[in-house]
């Protein structure tokens, strides 16, 4: 009787067998993979799919489509790429499970080209050894990936510095990408820092909520009175703004800074 585990075993030795060949079904390219699990994309959304810049830092407005594409960009990663590794991490497991979901969903829409090798609620095992992995936002947990291939961080401007610093080691050997996607949550943070100062390997996208066709204007200006200034620009203007709770602003802060002027108690050991 052929059981589960040997129709598993056959498919991984078909994937493998085509892995070598070249033969079998052709992957999707991004473009193709999200067209078919949400339609058109937008021209951003188009310019993000078919970049290969290593960094990539997404500053999208709520319900801009970020993180639809960011889900065909790690399907397409680990249909394409034999052995690869695409792990999302997020503030929270249960903000990882839904991006995890939509990866999911583009891999259906595409008919799975390559089959399953394993699946779950958190992971998706493929038979040519690729693996997708939602994890939780905790560094002390996270810890011992490694040969990253796709490095997705979702709600960016909410994972801590700590988290972040935790998880860019996992593609130093491997070469891995990073994707970043977020709306701004005030001028403090590695997102921050990395959006105004990260260097010129991040590749950098910005689309307020007014240049998204699926958002009305009179949605917007409802927002606007409902929240004030302060969130309305963070969620929807993509505006890294000065924090609630603020005492003094970040140039205010910034303006007193120098180093022409010797610390009063001397440098610390």
């Amino acid at each position: 009787m052929i059981t589960a585990t040997v129709v598993r075993q056959l498919q991984r030795a078909k994937a493998e067998l085509q892995v070598l060949t070249g033969a079998g079904a052709a992957v999707p390219d991004p473009v193709a993979l999200f067209c078919a699990a949400f339609g058109a994309p937008d021209p951003w959304q188009e310019a993000v799919l078919r970049t290969d810049a290593p960094r990539l830092a997404l500053n999208i407005t709520r319900q801009g489509g970020k993180s639809s594409v960011a889900a065909a960009k790690a399907c397409h990663a680990a249909l394409s790429e034999s052995g690869a590794l695409v792990l999302v991490v997020s503030p929270s497991l249960r903000q990882s499970g839904e991006l995890f979901r939509k990866i999911l969903t583009v891999y259906g829409a595409a008919a799975r080209p390559v089959p399953p090798d394993s699946e779950t609620k958190l992971t998706l095992e493929l038979v040519n050894g690729s693996r997708v992995v939602s994890l939780p936002g905790k560094e002390g947990t996270i810890r011992g990936y490694s040969g990253v291939s796709l490095l997705l961080i979702d709600e960016a401007s909410r994972v801590p510095d700590e988290l972040y610093y935790s998880v860019r080691p996992m593609i130093a050997v491997s070469g891995g990408r990073l994707v970043t996607l977020s709306t701004p949550f005030g001028k403090r943070g590695w997102w921050y820092r990395e959006w105004v100062d990260g260097g010129e390997t991040w590749r950098r996208f910005e689309v307020p909520a007014t240049d998204c066709p699926r958002i009305s204007p009179a949605f917007l200006e409802e927002e606007q009175r409902s929240m004030g200034a302060l969130f309305f620009e963070s969620e929807y203007e993509c505006r890294f703004v000065e924090t609630v709770d603020s005492v003094f602003s970040h140039e205010l802060v910034m303006a007193a800074l120098s180093d022409e002027v010797a610390p009063l108690f001397g440098e610390v050991a």
